[in-house]
């Protein structure tokens, strides 16, 4: 046992499973427990230590196993098993056990899904080794579909698939479940050409031949897999060997409710398919009028304009070839007129207006009324259609704009009176990812007034709510380095440091040291914000421990973090009467937080305070400035890459110095009063809290848009998730709106993720509603960003177009008139161009013209020659604006 231990200790891994062999049952146990001894020691361990010993372990520890059920969780570590694991030795130490143990480790390990794919090399030796039936698990067939993948490249001349396929053992039980995995190894979706033999979806097709795989499992596995749905990749990947397969039309006729569902639900390149499918079902006669309309009824509703033409041709053939079926399809049609392109709506009219003589009065009646539904630039063609005016139509009514409520600021309840309800909040916070501000808040308040109130009582209630946490852990704190929860904790953004100090993990010393080195700020405005942030904990860690400050200044009145100047005002009247004194960085964030405009009376009250704070409260009141000046800064940059240099462009916003910040404020605040320059790297903190920078200035958001803007455009550029994440929190937050906010909301309409585009849009509305919106200043914003090719003119409509249908036709137009003009100045059209034009169109013919005068460069583009979507829907605005124009 001491050899094997020297040897694990001295990392001679292939010395094991000779030593092993010598070994008793008696003498395994025994070696076991000083194994798993040393497994625990070396997590404490550096990592290049650590790793020397991952080998030696895993191979030792599994042969010293007796069960098969322990031997499978040893070798399925996640501290053991890696890329490069030692899986011959690990047999050769199992040499000496029954076929069935084996069998019995291999399948447990398959059974996990967390490690079975990277044990898969195991497993198959196993597997082999014990003539055990071959697991079907996904982890083992990922595995076992990327060792057939790679086994290919292991020569130097490539063999091909199929041939691999015919040698492999495994072939015929595991190649059924490949439709069973939830996502397909990388290796298969690889783009090879037309005839390489190493094609996945060319070899599967072909496998009915070689009698590897039954015709029928194949094409029912692909069609469950579209019907299933999962990665674009992957759909792909199966539609290609159904085509591939070339289905009979037999196969084709079995599986029509496949179809259907398909074309209903699936990604648009399945639906396609399932559609060109459905259209030969229908030629050969094997369609019902019904099924035609259940499944155009599903297909009419999606978004995808390409295939909603392809299924309103298709009923316009079978309308022409059987117009008896009018009664049930025309119907089906008229859904088609609440889509959201105006091109499908008068395709869908047209296609009605063909065949309305074929309908009977009651269905007339029905699409008459539908048709009535339609917006303002279709009504001519309506009337043509069902007369004028048409059974229905409704009389144009004068516009008015609908916005959505302003939100309304709520009011926080006061800190946690009882010491249950204390403990509850602490615990959320904790355990919470993303923990809310104004628990946060509350909660901070709350552990400062029990601890001056009662400290051991609080200690005692957090102990056993807490006794699971990291910092608890008395092997934590004796771990190398010895600092390393201490590091930990002064790098956490949360309340911790206050919970560890008060339960007597902090020496008063070290929360001293620690507050007092929360003097410096950070790089960037994310930096400086989580300073004044751990800036504030320690210093209430500090009070807690000493009992300094009987509650909180900071705590926020609403739930934006806005403060009212006077509820500060009578907190310092509190502590004067307690005879207090704040702490540092307490105050400094109450008067950033404090309301500040028109407090004249709250500034005299403050002014008769018998104490410095209330001096400077005052003098901050009667300042009434925003923080930071701010102004425009585009930030220009040259990368030279080979013989050219490539230019690239950011419009973005610097902020001036504010000499008061430094001379009022504490130091872990001066980052705020410093000169802020953009730079050509932004930092990589936007993934954090956003929650506490706009607590931290909720009365400057114009500030506090500029110093974030950065990482904004930079995200947003370079399409990186998270882009605007801030944005409706800086739209909540009261105070004028400026540049940049704006030029954020222009940056934010722009995201490539739909759901970023929809938080921008939800900033447009909430600054529009609360009257703080200057839509021409977002125009001209918006139009520099498409000049300097900063934001796309498709992403910029459908944003536009989001804002538009929910009622604010006017602000959206009046947003699109600065910026239409530099759009229509390119002699080459960008992309998108006709998608902002009908976003255009259709706020005129909802509101009206906002001018006299029409865009510039309008009448030039609805004058070319051609039937563009940009010529198209030039001509369209050009009549609405025309018809609505404002007189004199």
């Amino acid at each position: 046992m001491s050899e094997l231990m020297t040897a694990v200790r001295e990392s001679r891994t292939h010395e094991l499973p000779g030593l092993l062999a010598r070994m008793d049952q008696a003498e395994r146990r025994a070696a076991l427990v000083e194994l798993k001894a040393l497994r625990k020691e070396k997590r404490g361990w550096e990592w290049d230590k650590q790793r020397t010993l991952i080998k030696p372990l895993l191979v030792a520890g599994a042969g010293c196993h007796t069960g098969a059920a322990a031997c499978a969780t040893w070798i399925s570590g996640r501290d053991l098993v890696w890329d490069r694991a030692p899986f011959p030795l690990v047999v050769a130490a199992l040499a000496d056990r029954d076929p069935a143990w084996l069998g019995d480790v291999a399948h447990r390990l398959a059974a996990r899904p967390a490690t079975a794919e990277m044990t898969y090399d195991l497993i198959h030796r196993l597997v082999l080794k014990s003539q055990c039936p071959v697991p079907t698990t996904e982890g083992f067939v990922r595995g076992w579909l990327e060792s057939v993948s790679s086994f290919q490249w292991r020569r130097q001349k490539r063999r091909p698939l199929i041939d691999v396929l015919r040698a492999d053992p495994f072939a015929s039980q595991l190649l059924p479940r490949i439709f069973d995995v939830q996502e397909l190894p990388p290796q298969m979706l690889w783009a090879y050409e037309t005839d390489d033999p190493g094609r996945w979806d060319a070899t599967l097709a072909t496998l009915p031949q070689e009698g590897l795989l039954e015709r029928q499992v194949l094409v029912d596995g692909c069609v469950t897999r579209l019907l299933r749905g999962g990665k674009p990749g992957d759909q792909r990947f199966f539609l290609g060997v159904l085509r591939l397969l070339a289905l009979t039309g037999q196969e084709e006729a079995e599986r029509a409710a496949d179809w259907i569902g398909m074309a209903s639900d699936a990604m648009s390149t399945v639906a396609a398919h399932a559609q060109q499918v459905l259209g030969r079902l229908d030629e050969r006669g094997e369609l019902s009028v019904r099924t035609l309309a259940e499944v155009s009824a599903a297909v009419l509703f999606r978004t995808e304009k390409k295939l909603v033409r392809s299924q309103l041709v298709l009923l316009g053939k079978v309308l022409r070839r059987d117009p008896s079926a009018a009664g049930e399809l025309l119907p089906v049609v008229a859904s088609a007129f609440e889509h959201e392109d105006i091109d499908v709506q008068e395709r869908a009219l047209k296609l009605v207006g063909r065949h309305l003589s074929a309908a009977g009065p009651a269905v007339r009646e029905e699409l008459a009324l539908s048709a009535s539904l339609l917006g303002p630039a279709h009504r001519a063609l309506v009337a043509e259609v069902f007369g004028a005016p048409a059974a229905g139509q409704r009389d144009v009514e004068p516009y008015e704009e609908v916005l959505p409520p302003a939100p309304v600021a709520r009011r926080l309840g006061p800190a946690p009176a009882t010491l249950p309800e204390l403990v509850e909040d602490v615990v959320v916070l904790v355990r919470s990812s993303a923990p809310d501000v104004s628990v946060f808040e509350r909660a901070l308040d709350g552990l400062v007034r029990h601890a001056n109130a009662d400290r051991p009582g609080l200690t005692c209630a957090l102990r056993d709510a807490l006794a699971g946490e990291w910092w608890m852990n008395e092997e934590s704190w004796r771990s190398e380095p010895r600092d390393w929860t201490l590091q930990q904790l002064r790098s956490a953004d949360g309340i911790e440091p206050v919970l560890a100090t008060l339960l007597g993990r902090l020496s008063p010393q070290v929360v001293a040291q620690e507050r007092a080195s929360w003097t410096g700020t950070g790089t960037c405005a994310h930096a400086a914000f989580q300073g004044i942030l751990r800036a504030r904990v320690w210093e209430a860690a500090d009070a807690a421990l000493t009992g300094g400050l009987p509650f909180l200044l900071a705590v926020p009145t609403w739930h934006t973090g806005s403060l009212d100047a006077a509820v500060l005002v009578e907190r310092l009247r509190e502590y004067q009467r307690l005879g207090f004194r704040p702490g540092e960085a307490d105050f400094a964030q109450a008067m950033l937080r404090v309301r500040r405009r028109e407090q004249h009376d709250v500034a005299a009250a403050a002014e008769r305070l018998e104490m410095p704070e209330g001096d400077r409260l005052a003098a901050w009141l009667r300042a009434d400035r925003p923080l930071a000046e701010v102004y425009r800064f585009d930030l220009e940059k040259k990368t030279r890459r080979g013989q050219t240099v490539e230019r690239s462009r950011r419009i973005l916003m610097a902020t001036k110095e504010s000499p008061f910040i430094e001379e009022v404020f504490p130091r872990s605040f001066h980052w705020l009063g410093r000169p802020q320059i953009p730079a050509h790297h932004p930092c990589y903190h936007w993934r954090e809290h956003p929650e506490h920078w706009t607590a931290t200035l909720p009365e400057d958001a114009e500030t506090l848009a500029a110093w974030l803007l950065p990482n904004t455009a930079n995200n947003v550029v370079e399409e990186i998730r998270d882009a605007v994440q801030p944005l409706t929190l800086l739209a909540e937050l009261d105070g004028p709106a400026g540049e940049a906010l704006h030029l954020t909301v222009a940056y934010g309409l722009g995201a490539r993720h739909p759901e970023e585009r929809l938080a921008a849009v939800d900033a447009l509305l909430i600054l529009a509603t609360q009257r703080r919106l200057d839509p021409v200043l977002l125009g001209e914003q918006v139009a520099a960003l498409l000049d300097c090719g900063l934001t796309k003119p498709t992403r910029l409509a459908d944003s536009v177009r989001t804002a538009a249908v929910t009622g604010a036709y006017r602000t959206v137009l009046r947003v699109l008139t600065g910026v239409l003009p530099g759009v229509l100045a390119h002699e080459k059209a960008p992309r998108g161009a006709g998608d902002l034009l009908a976003v255009a169109a259709e706020c005129v013919e909802h509101c009206g013209a906002t001018a006299a005068e029409e865009i510039p460069g309008l009448a030039e583009t609805a004058a070319r020659g051609g039937a563009s979507q940009l010529v198209r829907q030039a001509k369209r605005l050009a009549v609405a604006w025309k018809a609505g124009a404002p007189r004199g």
